[in-house]
């Protein structure tokens, strides 16, 4: 498969809490122009600390009073297989986090079910994607926005280097076995998240440092760095991080938008 040109553009705070507040303003700004186009907006979320921090801001006044949560439909990237209840279900966090302080209809929000068995969950979950987006024959969805972690390995959503989820093409949403782990996960397949119309990393802290750089400027290897696999159809490719995760980038040069942070942008070697 030829490779397509992809633009990364990537937005650099000195904190934490600075990453998870334009993480919040990404998700409200885009859900607000996806309804504004099409009636609705479909988004899909990830798990992990930063996402936490941004579905708390979510459910502050500043945000709550902005996001129209009638017409959003909410998805998730991938989910451990475990009860909706376990501490380990991103469906858990989120729901502590944000579902349970705004007023985001219950019957739109479609959560990954874990407690399953992982071949059963995974196509009962492609399953709600065909019947919810409506999709027909080999027709892939399109989320408006897709956010996304990316793991000390180099792995993003339940991706993971050298696992049989790298090699699917043909489905939406797979059972991967991690050997690493020890475990199973659900997770959307590659092409799904290519799909996007806004695709967006969520990366923080000197632990992803090295991996990063090697993502984005490094030879290709996405059996051992899947995130290289992330080049969405768009031609544009969101991160949002903070100095540590950054600091083996080339210098981002320009102000964010906002004002508060740095910009840079880098094509992504073919």
């Amino acid at each position: 498969m030829a490779l397509r040109s992809v633009t990364a553009q990537y937005l650099v705070w000195s904190q934490a809490d600075q990453v998870a507040h334009a993480a919040a303003q990404l998700f409200t700004d885009s859900v607000i122009a996806a309804v504004k186009v099409r009636g609705v907006a479909r988004v899909a979320i990830s798990g992990g600390s930063t996402p936490k921090r941004m579905f708390a801001l979510l459910a502050t006044e500043q945000f709550r009073s902005q996001v129209p949560w009638q017409q959003l439909f909410l998805y998730w990237v991938d989910e451990r297989c475990v009860a909706p209840d376990d501490a380990d279900s991103n469906y858990r966090m989120t729901r502590e986090a944000m579902l349970d302080k705004v007023p985001l209809p219950v019957e739109q929000v479609f959560r990954m079910e874990g407690e399953l068995d992982p071949e059963a969950a995974a196509n009962r979950y492609e399953t709600v994607l065909r019947n919810t987006m409506r999709l027909e024959g080999a027709e892939l969805p399109t989320f408006d926005l897709v956010l996304l972690g990316m793991g000390d390995d180099g792995h993003t959503a339940s991706l993971f280097p050298e696992t049989q989820a790298l090699n699917e093409l043909g489905r939406l949403v797979v059972a991967n076995h991690v050997q690493q782990k020890d475990t199973w996960r659900i997770t959307l397949t590659w092409p799904v998240i290519n799909q996007g119309r806004e695709v967006a990393f969520l990366i923080e802290g000197a632990a992803k440092t090295d991996v990063l750089a090697e993502v984005l400027t490094g030879p290709r290897d996405p059996e051992r760095l899947p995130s290289q696999l992330i080049r969405p159809a768009s031609g544009q490719l969101k991160l949002l991080l903070d100095e540590a995760a950054a600091a083996k980038l080339p210098a981002a040069s320009f102000t964010t938008p906002d004002g508060t942070g740095k910009l840079g942008e880098l094509e992504l070697p073919r």
